[in-house]
Protein backbone atom coordinates (compact mmCIF):
# COMPACT_ATOMS: atom_id res chain seq x y z
CA UNK A 1 0.00 0.00 0.00
CA UNK A 2 1.65 3.40 -0.94
CA UNK A 3 0.34 6.88 -0.35
CA UNK A 4 -1.32 7.16 -3.71
CA UNK A 5 -3.91 4.19 -2.91
CA UNK A 6 -6.03 4.75 -6.12
CA UNK A 7 -5.32 5.36 -9.56
CA UNK A 8 -1.66 4.67 -9.51
CA UNK A 9 -1.83 1.88 -12.24
CA UNK A 10 0.02 -0.65 -10.55
CA UNK A 11 -0.84 -3.87 -9.74
CA UNK A 12 -1.89 -4.51 -6.20
CA UNK A 13 -1.00 -7.54 -4.20
CA UNK A 14 -3.41 -9.68 -2.45
CA UNK A 15 -1.88 -8.64 1.04
CA UNK A 16 -2.25 -4.43 -0.58
CA UNK A 17 -5.66 -5.34 -1.58
CA UNK A 18 -7.02 -6.88 1.47
CA UNK A 19 -5.61 -3.96 3.29
CA UNK A 20 -7.62 -1.42 1.09
CA UNK A 21 -10.59 -3.32 2.17
CA UNK A 22 -9.62 -3.25 5.66
CA UNK A 23 -9.16 0.89 5.58
CA UNK A 24 -12.54 1.17 3.85
CA UNK A 25 -14.30 -0.77 6.52
CA UNK A 26 -12.06 0.93 9.51
CA UNK A 27 -12.88 4.16 8.04
CA UNK A 28 -16.85 3.39 7.81
CA UNK A 29 -17.38 1.40 10.52
CA UNK A 30 -14.72 2.24 12.95
CA UNK A 31 -12.19 -0.19 14.09
CA UNK A 32 -13.90 -1.88 17.05
CA UNK A 33 -16.80 -2.43 14.56
CA UNK A 34 -14.78 -4.25 12.20
CA UNK A 35 -13.98 -8.07 12.94
CA UNK A 36 -11.57 -10.00 10.97
CA UNK A 37 -14.10 -12.15 9.83
CA UNK A 38 -15.92 -8.84 8.29
CA UNK A 39 -12.35 -8.30 6.51
CA UNK A 40 -12.05 -11.74 5.84
CA UNK A 41 -15.80 -12.35 4.13
CA UNK A 42 -15.10 -8.70 2.21
CA UNK A 43 -12.13 -9.52 0.67
CA UNK A 44 -13.29 -12.88 -0.29
CA UNK A 45 -11.56 -15.10 2.26
CA UNK A 46 -11.48 -16.70 5.67
CA UNK A 47 -10.73 -14.54 8.62
CA UNK A 48 -8.30 -17.44 9.73
CA UNK A 49 -6.27 -16.72 5.94
CA UNK A 50 -5.91 -13.54 6.88
CA UNK A 51 -3.82 -14.26 9.30
CA UNK A 52 -1.50 -15.09 6.65
CA UNK A 53 -1.07 -11.48 5.57
CA UNK A 54 -1.63 -9.48 9.18
CA UNK A 55 -0.62 -10.54 12.62
CA UNK A 56 -4.19 -9.30 13.18
CA UNK A 57 -6.23 -6.24 13.11
CA UNK A 58 -3.60 -3.65 14.69
CA UNK A 59 -0.87 -5.18 12.31
CA UNK A 60 -3.74 -4.02 9.91
CA UNK A 61 -3.74 -0.64 10.88
CA UNK A 62 0.09 -0.10 11.51
CA UNK A 63 0.35 -1.49 7.83
CA UNK A 64 -2.59 1.10 6.19
CA UNK A 65 -0.79 4.32 8.63
CA UNK A 66 2.76 3.81 8.67
CA UNK A 67 3.42 3.86 4.90
CA UNK A 68 1.15 6.66 4.35
CA UNK A 69 3.62 8.77 6.87
CA UNK A 70 6.22 7.17 5.08
CA UNK A 71 5.01 8.59 1.97
CA UNK A 72 4.18 11.56 2.46
CA UNK A 73 7.36 12.62 3.95
CA UNK A 74 9.54 11.41 0.96
CA UNK A 75 6.58 12.99 -1.31
CA UNK A 76 7.41 16.50 0.82
CA UNK A 77 10.86 16.28 0.50
CA UNK A 78 10.85 15.63 -3.06
CA UNK A 79 8.64 18.39 -3.71
CA UNK A 80 11.42 20.81 -1.87
CA UNK A 81 13.84 19.12 -3.66
CA UNK A 82 12.69 19.45 -7.21
CA UNK A 83 11.74 23.42 -6.23
CA UNK A 84 15.44 24.62 -6.72
CA UNK A 85 15.22 26.70 -3.56
CA UNK A 86 12.47 28.60 -4.74
CA UNK A 87 10.69 28.32 -1.05
CA UNK A 88 7.03 29.53 -2.68
CA UNK A 89 7.31 27.41 -5.42
CA UNK A 90 8.07 24.79 -2.93
CA UNK A 91 4.80 25.60 -1.26
CA UNK A 92 3.29 25.07 -4.61
CA UNK A 93 4.53 21.66 -5.11
CA UNK A 94 3.68 20.58 -1.62
CA UNK A 95 0.19 21.92 -1.54
CA UNK A 96 -0.60 20.06 -4.96
CA UNK A 97 1.11 16.82 -3.63
CA UNK A 98 -0.91 17.12 -0.42
CA UNK A 99 -4.58 17.48 -2.20
CA UNK A 100 -3.73 14.87 -4.74
CA UNK A 101 -3.31 12.35 -2.10
CA UNK A 102 -6.39 13.65 0.34
CA UNK A 103 -8.71 13.11 -2.84
CA UNK A 104 -7.34 9.48 -3.87
CA UNK A 105 -7.40 8.86 -0.03
CA UNK A 106 -10.22 10.17 1.91
CA UNK A 107 -10.61 6.39 3.66
CA UNK A 108 -7.20 7.00 4.97
CA UNK A 109 -7.54 10.10 6.17
CA UNK A 110 -10.50 9.27 8.24
CA UNK A 111 -8.93 5.95 9.42
CA UNK A 112 -5.99 8.56 10.76
CA UNK A 113 -8.11 10.63 11.85
CA UNK A 114 -10.62 8.37 14.36
CA UNK A 115 -8.33 5.28 14.74
CA UNK A 116 -4.31 6.20 15.62
CA UNK A 117 -4.25 6.18 19.14
CA UNK A 118 -5.70 2.65 19.08
CA UNK A 119 -1.75 1.50 17.68
CA UNK A 120 0.32 -0.07 20.16
CA UNK A 121 2.62 2.47 21.89
CA UNK A 122 5.99 1.71 19.22
CA UNK A 123 4.16 2.17 15.86
CA UNK A 124 2.07 5.19 17.14
CA UNK A 125 4.87 6.93 18.25
CA UNK A 126 6.60 6.36 14.78
CA UNK A 127 3.93 7.45 13.24
CA UNK A 128 3.73 11.02 14.73
CA UNK A 129 7.48 11.07 14.45
CA UNK A 130 7.36 11.07 10.69
CA UNK A 131 4.04 13.41 10.75
CA UNK A 132 5.96 15.85 12.53
CA UNK A 133 8.74 15.88 10.54
CA UNK A 134 6.62 16.38 7.52
CA UNK A 135 5.06 19.42 9.37
CA UNK A 136 8.19 20.82 9.63
CA UNK A 137 9.11 20.22 5.71
CA UNK A 138 6.22 23.06 5.67
CA UNK A 139 7.25 24.62 8.31
CA UNK A 140 10.75 25.11 6.79
CA UNK A 141 9.16 26.08 3.33
CA UNK A 142 6.77 28.67 5.23
CA UNK A 143 9.54 30.77 6.98
CA UNK A 144 11.80 31.18 3.91
CA UNK A 145 8.75 32.29 1.84
CA UNK A 146 7.29 34.85 5.00
CA UNK A 147 11.07 36.15 6.64
CA UNK A 148 8.71 37.47 9.36
CA UNK A 149 6.89 34.43 10.02
CA UNK A 150 8.03 32.67 13.33
CA UNK A 151 8.40 28.98 13.37
CA UNK A 152 5.35 28.66 15.55
CA UNK A 153 3.31 30.48 13.59
CA UNK A 154 4.40 28.80 10.51
CA UNK A 155 3.73 25.34 12.36
CA UNK A 156 0.01 26.96 12.76
CA UNK A 157 -0.74 27.61 9.25
CA UNK A 158 0.66 24.28 8.12
CA UNK A 159 -1.69 22.37 10.86
CA UNK A 160 -4.77 24.81 9.79
CA UNK A 161 -3.84 23.70 6.15
CA UNK A 162 -3.60 20.14 6.57
CA UNK A 163 -7.41 20.59 8.20
CA UNK A 164 -8.48 22.10 4.57
CA UNK A 165 -6.88 19.48 2.14
CA UNK A 166 -7.79 16.65 4.83
CA UNK A 167 -11.37 17.49 4.79
CA UNK A 168 -11.69 15.08 1.66
CA UNK A 169 -13.48 12.50 3.95
CA UNK A 170 -16.11 15.23 4.62
CA UNK A 171 -16.93 16.25 1.01
CA UNK A 172 -19.56 14.60 -0.73
CA UNK A 173 -19.79 14.30 -4.67
CA UNK A 174 -21.94 17.24 -5.42
CA UNK A 175 -18.35 19.03 -6.78
CA UNK A 176 -16.42 17.20 -9.51
CA UNK A 177 -13.39 15.84 -8.70
CA UNK A 178 -11.00 18.77 -10.46
CA UNK A 179 -13.01 21.33 -9.63
CA UNK A 180 -12.41 19.93 -5.70
CA UNK A 181 -8.96 20.01 -6.52
CA UNK A 182 -8.76 23.97 -7.85
CA UNK A 183 -11.16 24.86 -4.51
CA UNK A 184 -8.86 23.14 -2.02
CA UNK A 185 -5.54 23.87 -3.40
CA UNK A 186 -6.62 27.67 -3.83
CA UNK A 187 -8.09 28.26 -0.50
CA UNK A 188 -4.54 26.16 1.07
CA UNK A 189 -2.58 28.84 -0.75
CA UNK A 190 -4.55 32.15 0.54
CA UNK A 191 -4.19 30.35 4.15
CA UNK A 192 -0.46 29.68 3.63
CA UNK A 193 0.63 33.15 1.70
CA UNK A 194 -1.76 35.44 2.79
Amino acid sequence: MTVTIKGTGKRKSRRDEILEIAVGLFASRGYHGVSMDDIGTAAGVTGPALYHHFAGKEAMLAAALKPVSEGLLSGGQACVAESGGDATAALRRLVDFHVEFALNNPAVIALHLHELDRLPEEPRREIRRLQRQYVEVWVDMLTKARTRLAAAEARVLAHAAFGLMNSTPFLGGEVERDRRASLLRDATLRALLG
